[in-house]
């Protein structure tokens, strides 16, 4: 039987995170796949011979995108009929031997789905970001030419387009998506401010096309069965970045990023943005990517503002390397002032003034 407790200790680990994320069903899951794996049943056949760090490749989310993805592609019908989304009494003890039959009948298949990470594109992250876009249309008074890191399938390129509403505070868009959370940091400034966009860019590795129906249920799958409101709210940001023609280039971001900046336009605030991003590159590319915006910073003019606007770990930035922080960071040149305005969760569940 394996012995590999880097496995269990990680399905352990996310199991408690996404139970704090407000997803029990994927947290009993896990637990299923910790013994499972320790029995040496079908999740040790998939995954015993993992060499690479199980935390950091996210091993549980992409087993667990395996198996919604079954259910959502029809592959396995008598799952998806005791998946949340048919029986919102679910119950794990009957899910998972329905489950583990399908993953031991499809191992070779599960295996080759998860060699490509997981992809979430989680739009409520927009809503933290929003606040430091009201405050760059409001400073500067300019259009905003938008370069985004690591955009997935570019669904938060259309963060003007969403309508946002917490308990203190709403604002209205164009669209069919709605972005709620608790928000508990002061109201955000300039919420009546009139956004011109003049421009949207992206990058990815691994970008998803939304054109292809597949792609757009891969992306779909690693949303947890459970949260109803975010698989309605990716439904419709999909709908809208599909009518909107969004795109995202494949590109490596450090050299995309790179190119763009020593041409971006001779006016308007261009905007590099990102969000839970930089914790993927290795790290000699993160400074890299650091280094490149700065020393753009140190060009820019009043007429051509430059602005970073970022939503990651705070150790990313100097801050306490085992906090799990997460905060909202806003830096500006040519006067090169550094804010951080707010704090939350990898699904910003809430906000809090940092």
């Amino acid at each position: 039987m394996p012995t590999n407790t880097k496995i269990t200790d990680h399905f352990a680990e996310q199991a408690t995170w996404c139970a704090g994320l407000g997803s029990p069903f994927t947290a009993q899951l896990l637990h299923r796949f910790a013994a499972d794996f320790e029995t040496g049943g079908p999740i040790a056949q998939i995954c015993g011979d993992w060499t690479t760090n199980p935390r950091k490749d996210a091993l549980g989310l992409r087993l667990a995108g395996a198996l919604h993805h079954a259910v959502l592609s029809g592959e396995a019908p008598d799952l998806a009929a005791l998946y949340p989304a048919s029986m919102s009494d679910w119950d794990m003890d009957q899910v998972w031997p329905v489950a583990k039959a399908w993953l031991g009948a499809n191992v070779d298949h599960v295996r080759a789905f998860m060699q490509s990470p997981p992809q979430t594109n989680e739009t409520r992250r927009s809503i933290i970001l929003l606040p430091g876009f009201l405050k760059l249309a409001a400073r500067f008074q300019q259009p905003l030419h938008l370069l985004e890191l690591g955009a997935s399938a570019g669904l938060n390129q259309n963060w003007d387009r969403f309508n946002y509403a917490t308990e203190s505070w709403q604002r209205a868009g164009e669209s069919g998506v709605t972005i709620r959370t608790d928000w508990r940091a002061p109201v955000p400034e300039h919420l009546d401010t009139d956004l011109q966009i003049a421009s949207r860019a992206a990058c990815d590795l691994k970008p998803v096309d939304l054109s292809d129906p597949d792609q757009a249920r891969r992306l779909k799958c690693y949303t947890w069965p459970d949260q109803e409101e975010r698989l309605n709210r990716l439904d419709a940001a999909i709908a809208l970045a599909q009518d909107a023609g969004t795109k995202v280039e494949q590109a490596d971001a450090l050299s995309w990023l790179t190119e763009r900046l020593a041409n971006r336009p001779a006016s308007g605030v261009t905007v590099v943005y990102h969000s839970v991003f930089l914790i993927y590159p290795p790290r000699e590319v993160i400074t890299a990517i650091m280094e490149a915006i700065r020393n753009a910073g140190a060009t820019a003019t009043q007429q051509a503002p430059l602005a970073w606007l970022s939503y990651e770990s705070e150790a990313l930035f100097g801050g306490d390397r085992s906090s799990p922080r997460m905060r909202a960071r806003l830096e500006t040149w040519p006067d090169g002032t550094v804010e951080s305005y707010a704090e939350s969760d990898g699904h910003v569940t809430r906000v809090e003034a940092y």
